[in-house]
Formats: C-alpha cells, sequence, structure tokens
C-alpha cells in the first residue's frame, strides 16, 4: 500500500506541473500570438488530461483483487498509457487546423522575448519533473509514470522549437516560420503519441517478462537441480502493469513427503521474488518418475 501511495503522489506532482505550465505557456501564446507557443499550450493542456488519467489508473490497479477481479487490476496502466498516446495524437491534430492558416496567412509575433521567458521557465518545469517520473516509474514498474514522464520530455523538445521558432521569426522577420515550425512540432508529436500506444497494446497481449530476469529464474533451477536431483519446466511467465505473475512445473523424487515438496517450493518462490519485482508465483508439484508428468509443459494442452 506504502509503494501505492507513493505512485498516486508522482502522479500528483505532475498535475501540479500540468496546470503551472498550462498558465505559463498559455500566457506566453497571449503576449505573443505565436501559433507555435499556442501550439505548445495545447499539448500542456493534454499533459495535465493525460496526469489526471494515469492518477484515476493508479488507483484503480491498486484495488485490490476481488471475486470479480481474482487478478487484480493491474493492467488498468496500459489504459492510461494508451489514452495518453490518444490525447497526444488529437493535440498534433489540433495543432495543424490551427497552424495551416497561418500558413497562407502569416501574422507577426509580439513580445517575443517575454514569451520565450515564460516558455523557457515552463520547460524548466517540464523537464524536471519529466526527468523525475521517468526515474520513478522505472524504479517503482509503473508503465503509466514512465509514459507521462516521457510525454512530458517530448514537450521539452517541443517547447525547445518553438522557441528556436519564435526567436527565429523575430531576428529575420520571416513570419512564414512560426506555423512550419508548429507543424513540424505536431509531426513530432504524433510520432511520440503511436510509440506510447504501441507499447501500452503489446502490455495489453500478456507479454512475458524482460528476458534478464527470466535468466534470474532459471540460474535459480539449475542450482536446484544440482543440489536435489529435481527438474523444472513450464516456466510461464507474464506481466500486467507493476505486478509480475511467475508459474512453473517443479518435478521431485518419489521418495519426498508433501511436507518436503512444500518446503521447497515456499522456498524457491521466495528466492525468485527476491529477484523478480512484484511477483506473484504459483508452483505445480509431479512426480519425476512419471512419463506423464513430462507431457504437460504448455499452457494449452491437446
Amino acid at each position: 500500500m506504502a509503494a501505492d501511495r507513493t505512485l498516486e503522489r508522482y502522479a500528483w506532482i505532475s498535475t501540479g506541473a500540468a496546470l503551472a505550465t498550462i498558465a505559463l505557456k498559455t500566457l506566453a501564446w497571449h503576449v505573443t500570438g505565436s501559433v507555435g507557443l499556442l501550439s505548445d499550450a495545447l499539448e500542456s493542456l493534454i499533459n495535465l488530461a493525460a496526469a489526471l488519467l494515469a492518477l484515476s489508473m493508479l488507483r484503480l490497479a491498486a484495488a485490490p483483487p476481488d471475486e470479480a477481479h481474482p487478478y487484480g487490476r493491474y493492467k488498468a496502466e496500459y489504459f492510461a498509457s494508451g489514452i495518453e498516446g490518444a490525447l497526444i495524437v488529437f493535440a498534433a491534430v489540433s495543432i495543424a487546423i490551427a497552424a495551416v492558416p497561418r500558413l497562407a496567412a502569416p501574422q507577426p509575433i509580439e513580445a517575443p522575448l517575454l514569451g520565450i521567458v515564460l516558455s523557457v521557465v515552463a520547460s524548466a518545469i517540464n523537464l524536471g519533473v519529466g526527468r523525475l517520473l521517468i526515474s520513478a516509474g522505472t524504479r517503482l514498474h509503473s508503465i503509466a509514470l514512465e509514459s507521462d514522464g516521457h510525454h512530458l520530455m517530448s514537450d521539452v523538445w517541443t517547447s525547445a522549437g518553438v522557441v528556436v521558432g519564435v526567436a527565429l521569426v523575430a531576428l529575420t522577420g520571416w513570419q512564414l516560420l512560426d506555423p512550419l515550425i508548429a507543424l513540424a512540432v505536431a509531426v513530432h508529436i504524433v510520432w511520440t503519441g503511436f510509440m506510447l500506444m504501441r507499447r501500452s497494446f503489446s502490455g495489453l497481449l500478456d507479454a512475458a517478462i524482460p528476458e534478464a530476469e527470466r535468466a534470474d529464474i532459471e540460474k535459480i533451477f539449475a542450482e536446484y537441480r544440482r543440489r536435489y536431483g529435481m527438474e523444472f519446466h513450464a516456466l510461464l511467465t507474464r506481466q500486467a502493469g507493476a505486478q509480475r505473475f511467475v508459474s512453473f512445473h517443479m518435478l521431485l523424487p518419489d521418495t519426498w513427503t508433501v511436507a518436503d515438496a512444500h518446503r521447497l517450493s515456499e522456498e524457491i518462490e521466495e528466492r525468485i521474488r527476491s529477484l523478480v519485482p512484484n511477483a506473484i508465483t504459483l508452483t505445480h508439484m509431479e512426480p519425476i518418475s512419471q512419463r506423464a508428468s513430462y507431457d504437460d509443459i504448455k499452457l494449452n494442452r491437446p
């Protein structure tokens, strides 16, 4: 439960950062009239929606298992990440709608220096919070926080491009640069949105845990094979948000008692949980001498 509260705390930090950057970037657009800065402000609105969505999905994922959801609701984080990607694409379309008319009728930018300063301050907030969320998401195995952090980092690069565009317009007087850079921003964030959706959809398909973690489990199996003459097979893994699920079969000597087998299975499961974060383990025990024990190595048996 402490980890759940920690995740929510980071989501609230993201929400506060989104509110601050919306105010700063909207003010920057208002004083300059730059469609590039407008595109930046629109993306910050998406940041706020994404932060609130991440907060709600983290709460849902943290809900305890019940009769209707015995395996929990851990995949809720993938919905947050996927919807965030879709919102980013929507923001890109809005930017393009605002920028295209300016290609035919470019308009001058007012007070460019003040707009640049406001945008830089907002970007500094996004940079700090984005790095914080990525670090926390990686450490706590939360795809929702990671996605939110990567979204904020893409916003930083977007803002950098917009600031450069506003500065170039102010220096050169070439007003067409403003909508051109806004369109370039739209293309960039569309790519970010699609990548987030792709990763989320992959998670919804019950992907295996990372190869390095599976290798750690195999090392444990190899050790117990040498020590006890036992065997393992049917290792199956999947991940749902921050949660990992690990199941396997233990083939044991016929002379072992149920108590001996249970003691060893508890020991092995504990070691797996120490190496694989947030792992839920399930062991199936079989006699090593029976041929039938070697026939059920797949999830779906014929």
